[in-house]
């Protein structure tokens, strides 16, 4: 019985030096995990153009920059099997799609147009929050995060777990991310501090929980959440932080010097059907200095 081929990893590339970081980045990981590489330009329809309903047109035969990228590529060793695709369409609509046949997506956090003062192009956000495949925006080098100098040497991969409702969609991507990666991984569990309760006169006070108790409390939730995946990956050395404060503000301070952030993306619920990111991804992919994984809920879970 033969093997079934692997999914491919999909590099979206624009001709930005913003899409080349992020080739580079899909490039090693298509070679870590085995995958070909799908490298695919979705060409953005011209105004007078564009139809009303969204579909990908057939392939053009010439595209520049599936060229440029081609002659660049050319020569170099150790690539995966590389398939290079063209589609036309408006890109925040049509790289969403890509994630249908992928096993991962990757872009980079600002293309060629828009406003160059954004932190985050259109189309990756559309693409973090639709893409049914787990998604990698590429940041751009130079985001100012005040990190911690103390952070142990060598690559390492962070994930944050919420204790009250873990997400084990995204603990199983970080976990495997930071197997074939070599990388150790850092667990960041966050709990609310200072608790407040509304009191008699109508504001909110500090209450008498005690910070210690909360903290215990948090970091044996958390290790029961991670409990499972450390006993699927071993080889994983798992460090466990527990911090009070905002989650979305230590993913970030962490987010420095390391090889990859990982956040889940929201549940589908009869409140929020549609897809969301929720605010602490969003705050992520907005400031994180390393590249972000946007990990969507399994569909069985969306319900």
């Amino acid at each position: 019985m033969s093997t079934p081929r692997p999914l491919p990893v999909v590099a979206a590339v624009d001709g930005s030096e913003d899409s080349l970081r992020a080739l580079e980045w899909a490039l090693t990981e298509a070679v870590r995990r085995g995958a070909p590489l799908r490298i695919v330009h979705v060409r953005q329809y011209a105004p007078w153009t564009q139809p009303g309903v969204l579909v990908a047109g057939p392939e053009p035969a010439d595209d520049r920059v599936i060229d440029e990228v081609r002659a660049s590529l050319a020569g170099r060793d150790g690539l995966p099997p590389v398939e290079y695709v063209t589609r036309e369409g408006a890109p925040a609509a049509l790289i969403p799609q890509l994630g249908l046949d992928a096993q991962l997506l990757v872009l980079g956090s600002r293309g060629r147009g828009g406003f160059a003062s954004l932190l985050l192009g259109s189309n990756g956000v559309a693409t973090a929050r639709d893409a049914a495949c787990p998604v990698v925006v590429v940041p751009r080098p130079g985001r100012d995060v005040q990190g911690d100098d103390d952070a142990p040497p060598g690559p390492r991969v962070v994930v944050g777990v919420n204790v009250d409702d873990p997400d084990d969609t995204a603990l199983a991507f970080a976990f495997g991310q930071a197997e074939r990666g070599g990388a150790r991984l850092q667990v960041i569990a966050a709990f609310p501090w200072p608790a407040l309760a509304w009191s008699t006169f109508g504001d909110f006070t500090p209450t008498t929980v005690d910070q210690d108790a909360a903290e215990s409390e948090t970091l044996t939730l958390a290790n029961a959440a991670v409990a499972r995946w450390r006993k699927a990956h071993p080889d994983v050395q798992v460090d466990l932080y527990v911090a009070p404060g905002d989650a979305a503000g230590h993913l970030v301070e962490n987010s420095r010097e390391a090889a990859l952030v990982v956040v889940g993306r929201h549940r589908r619920r009869l409140t929020r059907p549609a897809p969301m990111l929720g605010s602490v991804t969003n705050a992520v992919l907005l400031h994180a200095a390393s590249p972000i994984a946007v990990v969507p809920p399994v569909p069985g879970g969306e319900s």
